[in-house]
């Protein structure tokens, strides 16, 4: 008899598994769902199951703090699930094949944001190739995870990862809908996603290199947007007035951008402002790559914002041009 916490997370892996079987985000015996139990133990679905008529019998608890795990009912996909949970605090993960996003990024590589909460939620979407019909490299999926919580295997499906299994859910909603969206809009102008927009970088003149988050780093930065007339012009329309700090965890460093009508007039070195950005160095590497949107990273968790999202994105355009200098200033 199963009682406790494995009882109420295995009844929750079946209400998820049905869930998804009605929305068609899964068929047949496709797809695989697992969760922690603690920091050892976790649940996983068992291979050859039916996601939406699953049972108690159907789920295995596995210890992956063994050295070595065999089990003859584990889905070929568990070695993703186990390598994730070794990488990343995450609780719940969903790896299914929506339709509508398979077909999508089999003929695409880039997701077309065409609704803010396309850009404010999910951001630029990893896509991974793979090269059999399992997930045979699932460090390339880890990596990916480092700046999304939800990344397309390409001819294959996704995988979403959560604290618990509505984010993760909610998150391949989101993707299944806007990749719908984009469908749609297709049918109003065939060429909307044909080609991909792709962001355009400035390049800095010469070839100084910055070391990430130095006062000489940041400070390019401030030049870039001082100089920018897209910020300048939405300053003004939006008013952008306000103190943001952005904090790298265990630097012990803040940097303070005070914003007058778009423009940055001071550059204090102190955390002392209602918005403040906080993150680890891994999250700040891929920030100033350009491969993590900082709004898209504070919705998933893996960035911290001290002050109310909603009041910052009023200044989600100014904001997002903010970020995109970012990526312009090299960094070693």
């Amino acid at each position: 008899m199963i009682f406790g916490r494995e009882k109420i997370l295995k009844d929750e892996i079946i209400v998820v598994g049905r869930k998804l079987y009605d929305l068609r985000l899964v068929v047949a015996r496709s797809g695989n769902l697992s969760c922690r139990i603690d920091d050892k133990m976790i649940l996983v679905t068992g291979t050859g199951t039916s996601l939406g008529s699953l049972t108690h019998d159907d789920i295995i608890k596995v210890d992956i703090s063994q050295e070595k795990i065999e089990n003859p009912r584990l889905t070929s996909e568990f070695p993703l699930h186990h390598l994730i949970y070794k990488k990343f605090p995450h609780k719940a993960i969903i790896h299914c094949h929506p339709p509508l996003v398979n077909a999508y990024f089999a003929v695409y590589s880039d997701l077309k944001a065409l609704t803010f909460e396309t850009k404010l939620c999910l951001g630029e979407v990893p896509v991974v190739a793979q090269e059999t019909p399992s997930i045979s490299k699932p460090e390339l999926v880890v990596d990916s995870l480092k700046s999304n919580n939800i990344v397309v295997i390409k001819n294959h499906g996704v995988v979403s990862v959560g604290e618990k299994f509505s984010e993760a859910l909610y998150t391949l909603e989101m993707l299944e809908e806007a990749v719908k969206t984009i469908a749609v809009a297709r049918i109003f102008k065939r060429d909307i996603a044909d080609p991909l927009d792709k962001e355009v970088r400035e390049a800095l003149s010469g070839d100084q290199v910055f070391l990430m988050f130095s006062p000489a780093h940041i400070q390019a930065i401030v030049e870039l947007v001082n100089k920018d007339s897209f910020i300048a012009q939405k300053g003004q329309e939006l008013d952008l007035t306000l103190k943001l700090a952005i904090k790298m965890d265990g630097l012990g460093k803040a940097y303070k951008f005070n914003f007058e009508k778009g423009r940055i007039v001071k550059l204090d070195l102190d955390d002392d402002a209602p918005f403040i950005i906080s993150a680890p160095y891994e999250a700040w590497e891929l920030v100033f790559a350009g491969k993590l949107d900082p709004f898209v990273a504070t919705m998933q968790g893996k960035m911290k914002l001290k002050g109310e999202l909603g009041k910052l994105s009023k200044w989600y355009v100014p904001f997002s041009r903010l970020f995109e200098l970012f990526r312009q200033v090299p960094f070693k």
